[in-house]
């Protein structure tokens, strides 16, 4: 009797449910994210564009007309000869070339006092951020305290303290209230609790390095941005400082840019002066343009010290 062996039959295995694959569009924008946009939001910014461009583009066409055509045209656009290096070369050269003495007082005051202010606040907040010690809580008071106190408050007692000490109408009566910055000190002091490790410091203090060498080599560095941030300000704030010199100095020959310029407007108004209105405007033109080129070179400096910030 043969035996018939049949092998047993598989077990059915029900079909899987079919997974519907994401489907993307075929189009031209396939997997491009769009970015929201606010009509509104662009309306704005273009209207605080126009308000902050507006004052320089016309400052720049009005240095490019003549005394007359100053006011026989319109104030926001060109017009007759273009005069703008005409009144460059009257500007630079007008009463025996005093705008460049002005503009020498001015980088003066810049470097010694914006500098001086800007590293005095580096050392000052560095020291209240990574060091303990007695009254610091009453330092910090002081300092905002400072920061409150708007600058015009304190010149009328400036000017009497500098009087009695002999120094008004000398450039060290501008320079010395230049190296105070509170804010500068109070920027630095947060800054620098959050961007300078106190391990690395400690690791730095075991190898045998000094606070010093230590500040210079390593916690400058990581003070980089913040230290950018406070020279900005301080050095804005000195180029443009008018009401100080204006009550210190009694003497042109060591005006800054701003109180120069407004000795020149004023001429005007005098009994025999000149109206010097077209070298007025052109000299305010060559007085921005060093801000400017500063703020497009230390600006990379400020932004990738932000960057770094936000991120851990």
């Amino acid at each position: 009797m043969s035996l018939q062996l049949s092998s047993p039959e598989s077990p059915t295995v029900p079909p899987a449910k079919s997974r519907t694959a994401p489907r993307f569009s075929s189009g031209p924008h396939r997997g491009v994210t769009h970015k929201r946009k606010s009509i509104l939001l662009t309306i704005v910014m273009g209207l605080m564009a126009v308000y902050a461009l507006l004052p320089l583009f016309w400052l720049f066409v009005n240095s490019t007309k003549t005394q007359p055509a100053l006011f026989s045209s319109f104030g926001l656009w060109f017009s007759g000869d273009f005069a703008l290096w005409d009144n460059i070369s009257q500007t630079l050269t007008y009463n025996d070339g005093e705008f460049v003495r002005w503009l020498v007082n001015t980088v003066l005051y810049v470097v010694v006092g914006a500098g001086g202010a800007t590293f005095l606040a580096t050392l000052a907040g560095y020291g209240l951020a990574k060091f303990d010690f007695p009254g610091k809580r009453a330092v910090f008071a002081v300092v905002l305290g400072a920061v409150a106190i708007p600058g015009t408050a304190l010149a009328v007692p400036t000017f009497l303290m500098f009087s009695e000490l002999g120094l008004t109408n000398t450039p060290w009566s501008v320079i010395i209230p230049s190296l105070i910055s509170p804010f500068g000190l109070y920027l630095v002091w947060i800054y620098a609790l959050e961007s300078v490790p106190t391990e690395v410091l400690e690791a730095a203090r075991m190898d045998g390095a000094g606070e010093f060498r230590t500040f210079f080599t390593i916690s400058l560095r990581m003070l980089a941005p913040g230290f950018v941030t406070v020279l900005l300000f301080t050095v804005v704030a000195t180029w443009n400082n008018y009401f100080l010199p204006l009550i210190m100095l009694s003497e042109s020959t060591w005006y800054p840019l701003t109180v120069g310029l407004n000795n020149w407007n004023a001429q005007a108004t005098t009994a025999g002066g000149d109206a010097i209105y077209n070298l007025v405007i052109t000299g305010s033109l060559l007085t921005i343009v060093p801000i400017i080129v500063a703020f497009l070179f230390l600006q990379r400096y400020w932004q990738s010290g932000l960057a770094a910030g936000s991120v851990k």
